[in-house]
Parts: structure tokens; C-alpha cells; sequence
């Protein structure tokens, strides 16, 4: 069974100390051995005199353990498992013997593509897929090697299983061999296993971190306890922007319990005993505040501006021939409006830091989507090197982006409490109604959509206009916006097949600005752009007098993947076959993340109209899956998640104030709104890897929407939709 490391800065030195001797692998930095040997040296933090740095992703110790350390943080997602299933089929072990710890925060594990260590864009998987393997398989070559001089063999003589290295009736573990692998040099490359060969990838395997969150052992950000640990909440501004005029701290400076009030920029931060003593401190605090221009954002009258901005054409993200000459030339047109609300990520473990600062070192634990980018922040704030700031990643009670901030505003936020209160060991937490009501959101967006057909029902001609706010801008990943495109905004539309098939395009895009800070949410700009594209082609198809169905294949005959998902879900879910009576079927497929989705759902209208799913049947093309249980796993997440998104979520403001606070008014799906049955099928795909955490997550509301018009014979566009359908 795998275990979980501790999280207690006693158990950072035992695990420093296992490494003094045996055998650690890593790679992506010139000199690996010198490096490795630094990073497992730094495990040892301040006694060993050295900057914090964390270890590589493989060692194993001469008492035969063998830990896996995680570049990327696990959120449910399921990495835990799938990234230690890389390097147990290289390595040739057991993969449940293995011990699995995420990593800190060290350029070593910045990601392969983006260069920062993220967890994010549904990309662990095939981001690690070689580096992963490439660590099991040197490893295991170093192993054979010092084998083959122990026996004095050959080592095309020795043979590996288990952990163990055998030859002419001779045999040794791993943990034996890796005192004498330690000292050998790494080949310049390694051959892999062949696909014929797995034991593991490609195969079902339980989740490792499963038996530890069964039991308790598992190590949450709010799991995280000290001795002499104060801890902190913040009361923020009402409204974005606003800052504080004055401050009257003193009936909570008498509440037994509270021993401090400090004054940081984003408010005014309660450090006391507990959170419970805490918190009736912030509640006892008197502020005056500065409202400033954050107090004039009202979301009704901005989605009314968005609308009105949407009917003219803004930034060219998309551009072919000549839109108004294909206009004309259209036979019927298609128009349609819609328009998204911001919505909150509202993770079920509230955000959490807790931080240390002694003798000029500093140590941060908190579930982290970007523990590089934190640990510089942190270090910005404290007046330190990133190097003697180390951050501590454990589980994460769910990301879906809001753990992933480039502003990193909930660990410089702890940086400042410790900084302004001179206090050594603070525990932050903010209340689920400190993010609802402060945090940062998906965008509001508007489309507007014209469609011009031509006799066949066919588009030639497509208009597309898209309003909402930037959520590279402003950030370290701005160089992403080019002549005025964020490409998260536009992403599913200016790339869509549908849309770079019509010889006359233009899709255009509007980023105004305003307070409201903005933030990715599980599959970004995927999560309006699935939902306009995929209820317009149904549109389309109605106007064609096709079935959706047919309608889709035939435009998507030149793209293999996204028809092999279309396909399968389609013949699994017996489209074209009757439905149960007040049953109600629609159909969607999206690519987002390299990956292909399609799902076919199945309503009905509860007795107020509102939608009820019942039934969801999907088929993804993700290339290779190296974990089909976890693949499942997910889709059926992002079903769930899309769901809830769709029929339920959304925030709004009113005099520069959100509305909502916590799961009474922010409605997340219950048992009861989920679909009783889901099935999710994975095509046989030789194509090139994607992701999963985030694809399930798009096709969701227009597959919904679609099976809402055969219900009913009226289109829903305007999100969520059951509240588009009780104020109808």
C-alpha cells in the first residue's frame, strides 16, 4: 500500500535524513548528479547550512524504500497514482510498495512545457509521460549495472521483477544494489519498455492516495497543525479595489484569545488562538473603507453593456475571405445571442496557508496549484531569496484554477500577516465566504453569432463577436495576448473546426475591463466557447432540417477524432432510438486540451420546467490512456462539474458587491442534481496524448441546451439555465 509522507517539520528532517545514502534520479538541469546530490542534501533545510531545495523525482534508500516525489500537486485528479504508474513500469516494481510525496517548489520540476511549476491545463499526464519514464528506466539500468559487478556477470545477464535483480541464481534488491547505483554515471539515454511489455500503463490501477484520505492520514493544507500555531483570518474589503480610511480594533483586542489586529493592503488581518476566536475577533472589528470605483460594478448593467458592445465586431481573432459578401450570398442565416455569468470555483477545502518564518528562512504549506510562482511571491513580500523559501505542497480539497493564481494572492497574503505581526508560525484560512465573496471567478461573457447557409443548409459565412474581460492580462502570462486576443477567450471558437471550415470568417473579440478580478476555471474559455459552438451547429442542423447527428458527421468528415468520439457515444447511447416517455435527448462533442469529447444526455422538465439530467453517456479520444480507471474517474467528474455550472452557478453583483457567499446561495450540484447514470467509454486511439481533467467539462451545457429544444422547441442561452427558465 502507498503512504503518504507527514507533513510535520520533524518528518522533513527524518526524510532529509533517509537520503544520505543511495540511489536519486533526476533530470531537465545541466549536471543531474551534482544537482541531485545538492537537492538531497537540502532536505536536511537549515542544519544542513543550505538553501531550501527539494529532492528529484525518484530514490530509493538501502533499506529498500522507494519514494516518488511529484512535480505536479495532487487535486483528485488522480496524478498520485498515474505519475508513480510511469515509473513503476520502467522500474520494474510493485507499484503499491511505493511511497509517493509531492515535491516542492524547485526549478527541477518545472513543467516540460510551460517552464513554472503548474499543475494545470490538463496536462500532467502526457506532459510526464517520458520524463516520468525516462526516471524509472535509468534507475533501473544504474540498478542493473551495479548488479552485474556485485555478481560478476554481465548485466545482459541480469533480469529484474519486483525490485529485484536476479542472475545465475543470484539475486538482490534494489534497496542492496542503490548505495553502488548512487555512485554510477547516468547513461546519456535510455531505452523503454515496449508497449507489448506493460504491466501498468494502459491498464486499470486503484488510486494510491485512496486507503490515506479512507483513513485520515492524508495531509490537507487545513490539516496542517503546529504547536504555538496562531491563526488568522482577514477581513477584506466589501467591494474590489476599496481600502481601509479607519480602524477601530479595540473590542477585538479584547476577546480572550485574540493576541493581534494588523493592518495589511487587502484588509485587516485577526491573529488569535484559533479560528473559531478569530474569527468573533473580525466580527468585532470597526472599518471604514474607501470604496473607490469597485463600488459601481453591478453585473446586471454590465451584461447589458456586453450585449450592446457584442453587436459590433471588436479585436480580429479569426479572419477569412469576406463575411458581409458571404452574407449575402446566404440562402438562410442563423442568429443568436448568449450570455455567460462569472462564476466562483468554490473548492469544498477553503483556502489555507500556513507559514514560518525563523532565522531568515521561510517554510509555507498550503495546497498549491503553482508553488514556484508562490515561492517567489512569498520571497518578494519577506525580503528573501525564492531560495530560502520553502513551499510545502500537500493534497489539494480541490483547485479547478483558483489554487493556480498567477497573482498568488492568498500566500502573499500570509507573507504579510507574518511580515506586519512579527509572529513566527500563522496559520491563514479564509472562510468559503472569504473567496465566494472576494475571491477571483471565470469571466462574464457575451456571444453574438450570425450563421449564413447556403441551399443545403450548409454555413458559408460566419459572424462571431465575444465580450468579456482578459484573464491573461495584467499577469506573467500577458505575452500570451496578441493584437488585442487573449487566446483563453476565443479558444473552441476562432479554433473550431465548424468555424475554419466557412470560407467567409470573422470571429472578433472585446476585452473591457473593470474591478472584478478574473481567473481560469476548469477548461477556461472552453467553458462559454463549447456552448455557443455546440448549440449553434444544432441550430444549424434544425434550420438545415438534418439531424444533429448526421448534421455534425457531415461537417466533421475531415477530422478523425473528434467523429470517433461523436460516433461512439452516439451508437452507446442508441441515438436515433426512442427515449423513455418525458425523456429528452441532446448531443454535443468538443476538442479542448488535445483531448475529444462527446456526450449525449438524457432530461427530462421537473413540474416548474426546470431541467433535470438523468443520464449521460460519453466517449473520449485522449490518445493513449494510461490510466483507463482514472480517465473514467474524471470524465465523470467534468460531467458533474459541467452540470452544476450549467443548470445552477453564477455570481453577481450589485453595487460593486457579490451576492453570494457559500453553498446556500452559491448552489453547487447536490446527489440529487447529478445524473444517476454515466457511462463513459474511451475510444482506441493511436492519436497524439491529451488531457482529461478538464474535456468532460465543455460539451456538458450545450448537450443539455440541445435536448432542452426537443423537449420543448425553445433554445436556452443565457446561463444557468434554470434560472433562465423560471424568470422566462
Amino acid at each position: 500500500m502507498s503512504t503518504t509522507t507527514n507533513t510535520s517539520r520533524r518528518n522533513f528532517l527524518k526524510t532529509g535524513a533517509v537520503l544520505g545514502s543511495g540511489l536519486l534520479i533526476s533530470f531537465t538541469i545541466p549536471g543531474a548528479k551534482k544537482a541531485a546530490a545538492a537537492g538531497a542534501a537540502s532536505m536536511l533545510g537549515p542544519q544542513s547550512g543550505a538553501a531550501f531545495a527539494p529532492n528529484a523525482y525518484l530514490h530509493i534508500t538501502a533499506d529498500n524504500q522507494i519514494l516518488v516525489y511529484l512535480a505536479h500537486a495532487e487535486m483528485g485528479q488522480g496524478i498520485w497514482t498515474t505519475l508513480s504508474m510511469l515509473i513503476a513500469e520502467e522500474l520494474d516494481v510493485d507499484i503499491t510498495k511505493m511511497v509517493v510525496q509531492h515535491g516542492d517548489a524547485w526549478k527541477p520540476y518545472n513543467h516540460t512545457l510551460f517552464g513554472i511549476q503548474i499543475t494545470g491545463g490538463s496536462s500532467t499526464t502526457y506532459s510526464e509521460f517520458d520524463r516520468y519514464r525516462k526516471a524509472g528506466a535509468t534507475a533501473r539500468v544504474l540498478l542493473v549495472e551495479a548488479a552485474a559487478k556485485k555478481f560478476g556477470v554481465s548485466p545482459s545477464e541480469c533480469k529484474t521483477e519486483n525490485g529485484v535483480v536476479t542472475a545465475g541464481g543470484k539475486s538482490a534488491t534494489y534497496g542492496e544494489l542503490a548505495t553502488e547505483a548512487g555512485t554510477l554515471t547516468p547513461p546519456a539515454d535510455v531505452p523503454l519498455r515496449d508497449a507489448k511489455d506493460w504491466k501498468y500503463i494502459g491498464k486499470g490501477v486503484k488510486r494510491l492516495d485512496t486507503p490515506a484520505k479512507i483513513n485520515g492520514t492524508a495531509k490537507f493544507g487545513m490539516d496542517v497543525q503546529f504547536p504555538g500555531m496562531l491563526t488568522a483570518v482577514v477581513l477584506h474589503a466589501p467591494v474590489f479595489g476599496a481600502k481601509v480610511k479607519s480602524l477601530d480594533a479595540t473590542k477585538a483586542k479584547a476577546i480572550p484569545g485574540v493576541k493581534q489586529v494588523v493592518q495589511i493592503p487587502s484588509g485587516v488581518a485577526v491573529l488569535a488562538d484559533n479560528y473559531w476566536v478569530a474569527k468573533k475577533g473580525r466580527a468585532a472589528l470597526k472599518v471604514d473603507w474607501d470604496l473607490g470605483p469597485g463600488a459601481q460594478v453591478d453585473s446586471k448593467a454590465m451584461l447589458a453593456a456586453y450585449k450592446k458592445l457584442a453587436q459590433t465586431p471588436g479585436a480580429p481573432a479569426s479572419k477569412a475571405g469576406n463575411v458581409d459578401s458571404g452574407m449575402s450570398k446566404a440562402a438562410k442565416t442563423v442568429e443568436a445571442e448568449y450570455s455567460f455569468p462569472y462564476l466562483a470555483h468554490a473548492p469544498m477545502e477553503p483556502l489555507n496557508v500556513t507559514i514560518e518564518l525563523k532565522n531568515g528562512q521561510c517554510q509555507i504549506w498550503c495546497g498549491t496549484q503553482m508553488p514556484g510562482m508562490d515561492q517567489v511571491a512569498a520571497a518578494k513580500v519577506l525580503g528573501l531569496q525564492p531560495e530560502q523559501v520553502r513551499v510545502n505542497t500537500t493534497f489539494l480539497g480541490g483547485g479547478f484554477g483558483r489554487r493556480a493564481t498567477p497573482a498568488s494572492d492568498f500566500v502573499i497574503e500570509a507573507a504579510q500577516i507574518i511580515k506586519a505581526s512579527g509572529k513566527p508560525l500563522v496559520k491563514m484560512v479564509w472562510a468559503r465566504e472569504d473567496d465566494v465573496k472576494g475571491g477571483f471567478y471565470r469571466p462574464a461573457f457575451v456571444h453574438n453569432v450570425k450563421v449564413g447557409l447556403d441551399a443545403n443548409g450548409m454555413p458559408i459565412a460566419w459572424q462571431h463577436n465575444i465580450v468579456g474581460q482578459s484573464i491573461m492580462e495584467g499577469t506573467l502570462f500577458a505575452a500570451m495576448i496578441k493584437d488585442g486576443i487573449d487566446a483563453a477567450s476565443v479558444e473552441g471558437v476562432a479554433d473550431s473546426p465548424y468555424v475554419e471550415a466557412v470560407p467567409d470568417r470573422l470571429v472578433t473579440l472585446h476585452s473591457p475591463k473593470n474591478a472584478v478580478p478574473v481567473l481560469w476555471w476548469r477548461s477556461v474559455g472552453h467553458t462559454h466557447t463549447g456552448m455557443v459552438m455546440e448549440t449553434v451547429i444544432d441550430e444549424l442542423a434544425h434550420a438545415a432540417g438534418k439531424d444533429p447527428l448526421a448534421y455534425r458527421q457531415e461537417l466533421l468528415k475531415e477530422h478523425p477524432r473528434h467523429l470517433a468520439a461523436l460516433n461512439l457515444a452516439a451508437e452507446k447511447a442508441g441515438w436515433g432510438k426512442p427515449v423513455a416517455a418525458g425523456r429528452f435527448r441532446g448531443i454535443a462533442v468538443h476538442e479542448s486540451f488535445q483531448s475529444y469529447v462527446a456526450h449525449v444526455v438524457e432530461i427530462s422538465l421537473n413540474n416548474d420546467g426546470t431541467i433535470k439530467v438523468h443520464k449521460v453517456v460519453s466517449a473520449i479520444d485522449c490518445g493513449l490512456a494510461v490510466n483507463p480507471d482514472g480517465v473514467k474517474a474524471q470524465i465523470e467528474s467534468g460531467i458533474n462539474f459541467g452540470v452544476s455550472g450549467a443548470l445552477l452557478g453564477e455570481i453577481t453583483l450589485e453595487n460593486g458587491r457579490v451576492q453570494q457567499g457559500n453553498f446556500n446561495d452559491y448552489v453547487v450540484s447536490r446527489m440529487f442534481d447529478t445524473p444517476a447514470e454515466i457511462e463513459v467509454h474511451i475510444v482506441n486511439s493511436t492519436g497524439k496524448m491529451g488531457g482529461v481533467g478538464e474535456p468532460g467539462v465543455p460539451p456538458v451545457a450545450p448537450a443539455i441546451a440541445n435536448a432542452y429544444f426537443v423537449a420543448t422547441g425553445k433554445r436556452l442561452r443565457d446561463l444557468p439555465f434554470n434560472k433562465t427558465i423560471l424568470h422566462a
